[in-house]
């Protein structure tokens, strides 16, 4: 019986095949791509790291690790003041109502808006705020003005400064001068999306300051930039200055439990003071002064309701009937009539009197006007 004999295959012919067997650059690059996108994904026996939180307020966590963060105002609304707040409580575990959540944390401040001289004044008043020595000040805080720097380089310097120094907390005071405009869609998104990457990769929080729009009643972040950022944000801190020079930190947006209210002011040494029982005290007496605006409309409302009240009952020869005074009063008082009802019942005895459903005033000389 005869046995079939397979050809030899010579080495052309296995590089051949191997070459058929081998996927091409687009299913490789799809393949690549694929796994990296299983990396992300999520099960319901993936184990996922609570978020750590560098601060907290009355136990309510804020600004957390590996996250990008924003703190808003309208100019000259006290966001500098805030961020020094929040880096005293960093580095000296405490600052009014503000605590830190981090054992000996390692800050980067970059500041893109205020000349050196204005910056170097921020590490003295942290240093007093923290009651920390200047040791401590230098290898935990890193500060740095960077306001002649092109937005075309910042955001390389802020990745080599988070590199070289490994912050816990980056403070970013000035995000727009990271772009050359807030308005450009395409690098604004690219900004933020490059932020957020850098958080992750060195598990930072990375808190940028952007001011709001203009207009009063447009509290939105400036441009494209602020609307992005408000999308990615974990944490958004607002700060309003009232016209006694309290600033309010409020938290419109958060991920999880809002952050409580706390206030701050300066002193009249110009240093920054806790301003919780100030901002009561200004809250009380707004509503006091509304409340005496109210009471003061009433009265000048039922001295005019009076008023008319009188006048028609002299044009009606100092005595008119019930039913008509209330027919009347409706028409020029432009009232219901339960409530013309109840206005002349209170009245009686009081300027008006009556006797057999017909009204008089209980004083003729009310009636000389």
């Amino acid at each position: 019986m005869s046995q079939s004999i397979e050809p030899l295959k010579v080495p052309g012919d296995a590089i051949v095949e191997r070459a058929v067997a081998a996927p091409s650059d687009e299913e490789q690059v799809r393949r690549e791509r694929l796994e990296l996108l299983e990396s992300y994904r999520i099960r319901t026996d993936t184990q996922v790291e609570p978020e750590a939180y560098s601060l907290s307020v009355d136990g309510t966590g804020i600004f957390a690790l590996s996250d990008i963060h924003g703190l808003k105002g309208k100019q000259k609304s006290g966001k500098s003041a805030v961020l020094k707040v929040c880096t005293a409580a960093l580095l000296g575990g405490r600052q009014f109502r503000v605590k830190s959540e981090l054992a000996e944390p390692r800050v980067l401040l970059i500041d893109t808006e205020q000349q050196a001289a204005d910056v170097r004044l921020v590490i003295d008043e942290v240093r007093q705020m923290a009651s920390v020595d200047a040791d401590y000040i230098d290898t935990h805080l890193w500060v740095y003005t960077l306001r002649r720097m092109s937005y075309d380089t910042l955001l390389d310097d802020t990745r080599l400064l988070i590199e070289t120094h490994q912050p816990q907390v980056v403070l970013v005071d000035g995000l727009v001068d990271y772009v050359a405009s807030f308005n450009d869609e395409v690098m604004s998104r690219q900004l933020i999306h490059d932020l957020l990457v850098l958080c992750e990769e060195h598990k930072c929080a990375i808190i940028n300051v952007l001011h709001e729009n203009k207009a009063a009643e447009d509290e939105n972040m400036r441009g494209h930039l602020g609307t992005v950022l408000a999308q990615k944000a974990g944490t958004v801190l607002q700060c309003h200055k009232s016209r006694q020079g309290i600033i309010t930190v409020s938290c419109p947006d958060s991920r999880h439990g809002a952050m409580p209210e706390w206030n701050i002011s300066f002193d009249n040494d110009g240093h920054l003071q806790d301003a919780d029982l100030q901002r009561q005290q200004e809250q009380q007496a707004k509503k006091d002064r509304r409340a005496a605006d109210r009471q003061a409309e009433r009265e000048q409302t039922q001295q005019q309701r009076v008023q008319a009240m009188l006048t028609i009952i002299r044009d009606k020869g100092c005595a008119v009937s019930r039913t008509e005074l209330k027919q009347l009063l409706m028409q020029q008082l432009n009232l219901g009539s339960s409530t013309v009802q109840t206005f002349i019942k209170q009245n009686i005895g009081v300027t008006i009197n009556e006797v057999n459903g017909i009204i008089m005033a209980t004083d003729d000389s009310a009636l000389s006007f």
